[in-house]
């Protein structure tokens, strides 16, 4: 949009803090090359349009706004002389960026502006100010660079971290596995030898075959066995212990457990008095007992194994090596899959609560890189909450926002203070002791879901009840689009309020 050309006036120019500093013949050059605009309310220029000047308020208000997938989020409205807007880096060449608004402006009332061509501004801060010129393209590359090697050692950190969460969840089922695998190498022998004594003993042919029906009924009933509480299995080990002290056999304390535990009861030892003779029931109780620990080891190694598969099948989704960066993906399963891998960290004094809406649908997503958001904002939320005593309850929930997908964690720590809330996504600003925290978790955390999936990324928090909240377009016309390099994030200053 163009706006009426006015004189330029170089007293009025001399008032702006911009040129104050100025000689006469630089302001005579801005007047020359430059022009004076008056601009109807409406939009000024739009984000994306390609960024031909640098603009510098006379009079009026102007509201400067990002856009954040399809809402237009404003971010600063002023009614100061001689803020500034639009090509303020041109100075920087196209190594900074490319020549495009990176934001919206529009004025809300009649508005004079100081125009200068961003090729203009450019030359004159060459030629006018070149060592500072050199001076702000190293502190702007310099931080950029710096910002990457950093970004990049915020993951190594976290991905070490995980490393050691994973090692240790991995190595309980492992260790189960083994010592439950040479514990049934043990009653498998002792299985065969109490076969060779029952093959020995005058068995009728009747009763060993109801042995062995009585023993794939028990091993059966294994599986089915339903948990009982402390106290119930209590009271069905005294019943047992009471019926095989009745019937002479000996060290019943032993037998008794592992019969409770595979759900066993009084009447299934009654079918196997009924099936063999008073002599050789001792003889019988003991090789169903064999029956019932190799079944019961064989369901320990299978949970241990399934254990240790369910890990890796996290860590493989969770890191997402063997699929494509961009893809439709689920959240739940990115979700449950850092969850998992968290859990070392998250510990059993917090309570994880997962209150999803499986209705959504799958979104278009970089699902490695949310995982990592995911990762951020958990390890803050616990955190969190060890720092306010180490208990405490961390929920995850998602639902449908209108056209968006939308991902709270929600924890019971002592919550942000208003003072620094709208500093936490800014990079490097951390809350945590020296060496604890490079302040950038948050920020990687906004980049990836503001800038490359063109979401957003929002925080309300009190004492008891913070809550951090993605919201990610639920189609690929919205997130499927060229990343921006950088967003405006709450609280953030802009050119526009420069002063």
């Amino acid at each position: 949009m163009s706006g009426k050309p006015m004189t330029c006036d170089q007293a009025e120019l001399r008032t702006l803090f911009l040129f104050e500093k100025l000689s006469e013949d630089q302001l005579a050059r801005l007047c020359r090359e430059g022009r004076v605009e008056l601009f109807e309310p409406g939009p000024v220029y739009t984000e994306g349009e390609p960024a031909t000047c640098f603009f510098v308020l006379l009079h009026g208000t102007v509201v400067l706004s990002r856009r954040v997938g399809t809402d237009d989020v404003e971010i600063s409205r002023t009614s100061q002389r001689g803020v500034y807007a639009g090509a303020f880096q041109a100075y920087l060449g196209d190594r900074a960026r490319a020549a495009q608004y990176n934001g919206s402006m529009r004025v809300t009332e009649p508005s004079r502006f100081f125009v200068l061509p961003a090729e203009t501004f450019a030359a004159v801060m060459r030629d006018w100010f070149p060592m500072a010129v050199h001076l702000l393209e190293g502190l702007f590359f310099g931080s950029k660079n710096t910002q990457q090697v950093i970004n990049q050692r915020e993951r190594l950190l976290a991905l070490g971290s995980l490393s050691a969460g994973l090692t240790h969840e991995l190595n309980n089922p492992a260790a189960a596995a083994v010592r439950a695998t040479s514990a049934l190498r043990e009653r498998v022998a002792g299985m065969r030898h109490k076969l060779g004594v029952i093959a020995a003993g005058r068995y009728e042919p009747n009763t060993l075959r109801a042995l062995v029906d009585i023993q794939e009924r028990t091993a059966e009933q294994v599986a089915k066995a339903v948990p009982l509480s402390p106290l119930e299995a209590s009271d069905r080990e005294d019943a047992l212990g009471d019926w095989l002290d009745d019937h002479g056999i000996q060290s019943a304390w032993q037998l008794a457990p592992t019969f409770v535990q595979a759900g066993l009861d009084t009447d299934w030892l009654d079918r196997i008095a009924a099936a063999v003779d008073e002599g050789t029931l001792e003889g019988a109780l003991r090789w169903l007992n064999y029956t019932v620990e190799t079944e019961l080891l064989m369901n320990e190694i299978e949970d241990s194994t399934t254990r240790v598969s369910t890990l890796v099948n996290a860590a493989r989704q969770y890191s997402q090596l063997d699929r494509a960066p961009y893809q439709v993906a689920d959240v739940h399963e990115l979700l449950d899959s850092t969850l998992m891998m968290l859990s070392g960290k998250i510990g059993n004094r917090i309570t994880v609560v997962k209150d999803y809406d499986r209705t959504l649908p799958s979104v278009p997503a970089y699902p490695g890189e949310l995982n990592q958001v995911w990762t951020n904002l958990i390890d803050n939320a616990v955190s969190a909450m060890e720092d306010g005593g180490g208990e405490g309850t961390l929920t995850v929930r998602t639902a449908l926002d209108r056209d968006r997908l939308l991902v709270e964690f929600r924890d019971t720590g002592p919550g942000v203070p208003q003072e620094i809330r709208n500093r936490i996504f800014d990079p490097f600003f951390t809350t945590k002791p020296v060496g604890q925290g490079t302040g950038l978790g948050l920020d990687i955390s906004w980049r990836i879901v503001v800038n490359k999936h063109h979401g957003s990324l929002e925080v309300h928090s009190e004492p008891g009840d913070t809550r951090f909240q993605v919201w990610l377009p639920l189609t690929a016309a919205e997130s499927d689009l060229p990343p921006q390099d950088s967003a405006a994030r709450p609280g953030s200053e802009t050119p526009v309020e420069a002063s």
